[in-house]
């Protein structure tokens, strides 16, 4: 979304009908689609009636916008959405998403504030948790759709086991934890000495020992905090305004406004600026407005039909969405780049035609890796290769039928002379064969000696000289000036520059055609080396996703070992080896290999004429890669 693009208040994004069906608002949407950015999405949940659309607001930049619901019908049914400007990160988008109060007793039915809540988390890279009064037992509980995400929330499609739970991939691709408590009026201290804010959530969130069931139920929505986000941070607000004035706080200025909340909004604002993160999917991969917008509809889409959401349905679903867009707009690119050179055809030979289109070509393939992700397979870039290959014929033709055009055009004017004469009978007298051939030598050194003619000019000229083969053997026997013997020899000779003209001829095809093959080839190690780099950038990110998630459950570790929570601890200690395992896969030199052999596998399917080239080169490119 460019500058020139903005939303001036809030659309719907997930409209809750009557709290039953969730909608799609396509308005919504179709803003999401036009937004080419990264995004950071930052969501906020909690209880009706809590301030949350103020925080919203002011993440905005504006007074007014969300909904504030300060009379006793509660605004908002559904998901809002406010698509600005990063005010910190250029180039970026900040999505705010404000959803319906949570525990509404407006709408009868409240089945769908846990799929609110989900939505919240899986469509956010920040997810703020909006309470008032203190962080008790009671708030705890109230925040009980945490323990459901497991039920409504599915990372792979098919688990290793029926029974087996992939909850320990959600700290991966869930939101940071931001909890705002509203109206706050505690000292932030403990045991007699003050302590921040963050420790004080993280009192608020320790374990209790014990199995009883009192005991778990209380460690539950604790322990998920902790172990489904990847960061949790607490801002504590004073009360706004006077009881009488909390009705109207978005008109009041903020000189009405308690200095302290002011503050504390303006503090909380800018850390939200500052630390919330890019939206991401598993293995780093950068969401855009529009892969977000994707994103909406696939989760909603399977909410409806009665399924629960899966990250990795959901992100095959994108990757199929971005990875065909990418061939397309590959495409586009090569077309474009190669019209433009078009405008010049034709080239002066196949070398300077070969060495642009692989520019191009080069370019193309630059625009689909940036677009396109996990295409494992290799099927999407296979397909761009066969379509770029399809391509590349179209526009060799046309560089070949504008030489020929070009070359035809300049045999005719040049000939035109020689033409008349033969027509007006003027080497039909003795002597008239030798002054013939030197009308078509000059014509020939005029020819070649014209430049620009492009790759079909060999070509061009031995099909004319073909051509009057005929009339010049009909021109030698008339000629009265020649002996038998003469005549005999000059036949020869014709009969012998035929038969090389066409032998020139198919030599240059030959050239051509193997020059083609050759080119394909040198495409493909191209687009092998691009990928090899590709991969090199994507294994990064895995690697470092992998040591930051080891990082985390480390630090899990050391804190359920302290607090006593020694099967936990070892837990997490399972979950490190199975992550330094995978860290050691992905380290390894097939990781990249076969993916390489997957394309050559492709080559063979789409550039049969080149496979073997393209296996050689494929095997000495791993080469250097091992």
């Amino acid at each position: 979304m460019g500058p020139e693009i903005a939303m001036p208040f809030p659309v719907c994004l997930i409209e809750n009908r009557e709290g039953k069906n969730l909608v799609i608002n396509q308005e919504a949407t179709q803003i999401l689609y036009d937004i080419t950015q990264p995004v950071v999405v930052v969501a906020i949940v909690g209880k009706y009636r809590t301030g949350k659309s103020y925080l919203m607001n002011k993440l905005a930049g504006k007074r007014n916008g969300f909904a504030l619901g300060s009379t006793v019908e509660s605004k908002t049914k559904g998901i809002w959405m406010w698509c600005v400007p990063h005010p910190s990160k250029p180039g970026h988008t900040l999505v705010l998403l404000d959803t319906e109060g949570l525990g509404d007793v407006e709408k009868g039915d409240s089945r769908n504030d846990a799929w609110i809540f989900c939505l919240a988390v899986l469509l956010s890279s920040t997810l703020v948790y909006n309470s008032v009064g203190t962080i008790d037992q009671d708030s705890v509980e109230k925040l009980h759709y945490v323990t459901e995400l497991t039920e409504r929330i599915k990372v792979k499609s098919s688990p290793k086991g029926e029974d087996e739970d992939d909850s320990a991939e959600f700290k991966r691709i869930f939101p940071s934890f931001i909890w705002c408590v509203r109206d706050f009026i505690l000292k932030l201290e403990l045991d007699g000495k003050p302590i921040n804010e963050d420790e004080y959530l993280q009192n608020a969130l320790k374990l209790k020992k014990g199995l009883n069931k009192n005991v778990m139920d209380y460690n539950l929505p604790r322990e998920c905090i902790h172990h489904f986000f990847h960061s949790h941070k607490c801002f504590v607000f004073e009360t706004p305004a006077p009881p009488s004035n909390l009705h109207r706080v978005e008109e009041l200025p903020e000189s009405q406004l308690c200095r302290n909340f002011v503050k504390q909004a303006e503090i909380f604002c800018e850390y939200v600026y500052v630390n919330s993160q890019t939206k991401t999917l598993a293995g780093g991969h950068t969401v855009t407005g529009r892969m977000l917008g994707n994103l909406t509809v696939t989760y909603v889409d399977s909410i409806r039909s009665g399924s629960v959401p899966c990250m990795e349905n959901a992100v095959l679903a994108l990757a199929q969405i971005e990875n065909t867009a990418a061939i397309h707009e590959a495409l586009s690119k090569y077309e474009d780049l190669m019209r433009q050179l078009a405008k010049s055809f034709p080239t002066e030979s196949q070398e300077h035609f070969l060495n642009l289109q692989m520019e191009c070509e080069k370019e193309a393939v630059r625009v689909f890796m940036d677009r396109s992700f996990k295409d494992d397979k290799r099927e999407y870039q296979a397909q761009l290769m066969r379509d770029l290959n399809q391509k590349f014929g179209e526009f060799s033709l046309y560089n070949e039928e504008a030489s020929a055009r070009k070359c035809g055009a300049l045999i005719q004017e040049l000939s035109a002379t020689l033409e008349q004469r033969l027509t007006h009978g003027d080497f039909c007298k003795p002597g008239g064969h030798k002054h013939l051939l030197e009308e078509k030598q000059k014509l020939v050194d005029a020819y070649n000696r014209t430049p620009g003619k492009g790759i079909k000019a060999l070509v061009v000229l031995q099909e004319f000289l073909m051509e009057k083969t005929k009339m010049e053997a009909a021109i030698l026997q008339a000629d009265q000036s020649l002996t038998e013997r003469e005549r005999e020899i000059e036949e020869s000779r014709i009969q012998r520059e035929a038969a090389e003209q066409k032998m020139e001829i198919e030599k240059e095809n030959n050239i051509r055609l193997e020059k083609l093959r050759e080119e394909q080839a040198i495409g493909f190690e191209q687009q092998a080396l691009m990928l090899k780099e590709k991969l090199e950038q994507d294994r990064s990110k895995i690697l470092k996703e992998n040591e930051w998630m080891m990082e985390e459950r480390m630090k899990e570790k050391v804190a359920m070992e302290k607090d006593g929570f020694h099967h936990k601890a070892e837990v997490r200690e399972e979950q490190v080896q199975t992550l330094k395992i995978q860290n050691a896969e992905t380290s390894s030199s097939s990781w990249i290999a076969d993916s390489i052999c997957l394309l050559a596998d492709a080559a063979a399917i789409f550039l049969p004429d080149v496979y073997g080239k393209a296996a050689v080169l494929a095997s000495n490119l791993l080469k250097k890669v091992l």
